[in-house]
């Protein structure tokens, strides 16, 4: 009879247990006014990462809420360009495990911006994992 176990490990796993990633996190609860849905601006300066010397940085995973009556979208930039769009209908939420993820090398600003109708007001919850790596692995 085998009793040999198997153990797997992702990844990101491997990399947080050997200490070449560290978990980071672009969390909160956040009020907003919306501007217009083409005009998306910063939610929150606590929503800015600058990615580390000597480090790169990819995008886990992303899970939002919104609170309002009416649909708005977050979005992730790097260096104000977005790279994702994460739209959200009233009072709904959102999971998103990222299948496809970007490496961005250091010095890059990652933001969560938003969008929503002119005049709309609320409360957004977010919560973005980021995994920061030693650069070169």
């Amino acid at each position: 009879m085998d009793t040999s176990v198997q153990i797997y490990e992702t990844r990101q796993q491997q990399l947080i247990r050997t200490g070449k990633a560290v978990p980071r996190f672009l969390q909160g609860v956040y009020p907003f006014a919306g501007r217009g849905v083409f005009d998306a601006v910063p939610l929150h300066d606590e929503l800015r990462y600058i990615v580390p010397k000597d480090r790169t940085a990819e995008l886990i995973y992303f899970r939002a809420g919104n609170l309002s009556d009416d649909i708005l979208y977050l979005s992730v930039t790097a260096n104000d360009i977005p790279v994702r769009y994460f739209p959200i209908g009233p009072k709904s939420d959102i999971h998103v495990p990222l299948a496809i993820v970007e490496n961005h090398p250091a010095g890059t600003k990652i933001e969560i911006t938003i969008a929503a109708p002119r005049g709309l007001t609320g409360t957004i919850v977010v919560d973005t994992g980021l995994l920061e790596i030693e650069s070169g692995v």
